[in-house]
């Protein structure tokens, strides 16, 4: 019986989900119970796989196990871009390999469709718009690097177009940026209302445990999962819980669990809106990879994403909310100087689970164990895909984005502690002070 030593215990305010629609959590699970399929993890990955292997397998009960509520956890509180087009920040021209990066453009590209095709059907309330995304520079060398960037979307076949800074008020309302290169095909959406609205419309045979965290597993020729008030037992436990699976005993000194911190303003109210300008729903990343996030709603609210600390307990610390709310008040009056009396209603921290070489997890973990981690960065459209692609790729399929995955070498070993801490949160800081005036 190996002891799960550390359990998510994520921040209060996260602001996407209490601005989201109220739900029902199902009950937590109590007593014993015996299924086929086991699925921990109730995220985008988590949802995708228990909704594609009961339609799989439309004769079995599929048990979903999440140790938070629905919405509250790391799939709720990223930044709502599910983006298509690759971003291999390791290569000069952001795109690297072109087999490869159509490999990854076709992967992200279902895990949108997927997500698509369920909110139509459900009419899930999401917020769900074709907006693109503008990747934007203030300086030279953000310029330099959407110049590269644009050369590599064109060896793709994607088209993206050029903004110049006096032209981009009327995009963003904000002069701040130097240069914004607009990308079509990503779509903006509320993270934790989608993720409300996937688990609400899960198959019949999907049985949803929240508020259910796992304690203790052991691993035999059937898995049994232990919790407070009962335990779990399955014939094939599927991992989605991403930073989480060190802790259940794989890829441990292979998963980076590391944090970034976003706010959400109040409403902005007719007169603000007008004297903001721009069109009314559109999302910036930034050139740099450490800069600033910054995305005007469908509800008209201003949200700002930036600063990074790693915890490899996958556990946030509350120290650092106060820290990086003054990161956000400071990048917000840059870039919305007709905005001062806009404040923040929310501030959060949301995991993203990385890996030293940006490879993730996919595949047969042990005899009766399957895992889908690891996404570094593209949750929305990753998450979804490779969720419903591991189901596929239990029931038997095989197709050209399942063997892309399994090819994988996987997320590459890391030093051990305390190197890795102070290892990493150095390479963030660092990384944070080279973005200058892109956070």
């Amino acid at each position: 019986m190996q002891k799960i030593t550390s359990l998510p215990a994520d921040d209060s305010m996260p602001g996407w989900f209490h601005t989201s629609r109220e739900r029902t959590p199902r009950p937590a699970h109590i007593g014993q119970k015996k299924a086929r399929w086991a699925i921990v993890g109730a995220g985008l990955t988590g949802l995708a796989a228990a909704r594609q292997l009961a339609l799989n397998f439309p004769d079995d009960e599929v048990v979903l196990i999440e140790a938070q509520e629905v919405g509250y956890g790391p799939a709720g509180r990223n930044a709502g871009f599910a983006i298509d087009v690759p971003h291999d920040i390791g290569a000069k021209d952001y795109i690297g390999d072109v087999t490869t990066a159509n490999l990854i453009l076709k992967l992200n590209t279902l895990g949108q469709d997927y997500l698509r095709q369920i909110v139509q059907e459900n009419n899930i309330q999401c917020q769900m718009s074709d907006s693109g995304k503008y990747q934007a520079a203030v300086g030279e060398q953000g310029v330099a690097i959407l110049e590269a960037y644009r050369r590599g979307l064109a060896k793709i076949g994607r088209d993206s177009e050029m903004i110049a800074g006096k032209d981009l008020p009327d995009h963003i309302g904000t002069s701040y940026y130097r240069q914004a290169l607009y990308i079509p095909g990503t779509l903006l959406l509320q993270p934790s209302a989608l993720v409300k609205g996937l688990a609400d419309s899960l198959p019949a045979n999907v049985t949803l445990y929240e508020y259910t965290p796992v304690t203790s597993i052991d691993y035999g020729d059937k898995v049994t999962l232990v919790h407070d008030k009962g335990s779990i037992v399955a014939d094939t436990l599927i991992l989605a819980n991403n930073g989480f699976a060190s802790h259940f005993g794989f890829l441990q000194q292979r998963l980076l669990p590391t944090f970034l911190y976003g706010s959400l303003t109040r409403q902005l109210n007719e007169e603000e809106q007008a004297r903001l300008g721009g069109k009314p729903v559109w999302g910036v990343i930034p050139a740099h990879p450490f800069g600033s996030t910054v995305r005007r709603t469908v509800d008209n609210r201003i949200l700002v994403r930036n600063s990074f600390s790693f915890h490899p307990d996958g556990r946030p610390r509350e120290k650092h909310l106060k820290q990086f709310l003054e990161n956000h008040r400071r990048s917000f009056e840059r870039r919305f100087p007709v905005l001062p009396d806009v404040n923040f209603e929310y501030t959060w921290s949301g995991a993203i689970c990385l890996s030293d070489n940006h490879e993730g997890f996919f595949g047969k973990l042990a005899p009766n164990v399957y895992g889908a981690l690891c996404c570094n960065g593209l949750g929305i459209t990753r998450g979804t895909a490779t969720g419903k692609l591991l189901a596929d790729m239990i029931a038997g399929e095989r197709n050209e984005l399942i063997d892309f995955l399994t090819a994988s070498p996987g997320p590459s070993k890391t030093p051990p502690e305390p190197f890795l801490s102070i290892g990493v949160n150095s390479v963030l800081k660092w990384g944070q002070y080279r973005a200058g005036l892109e956070v």
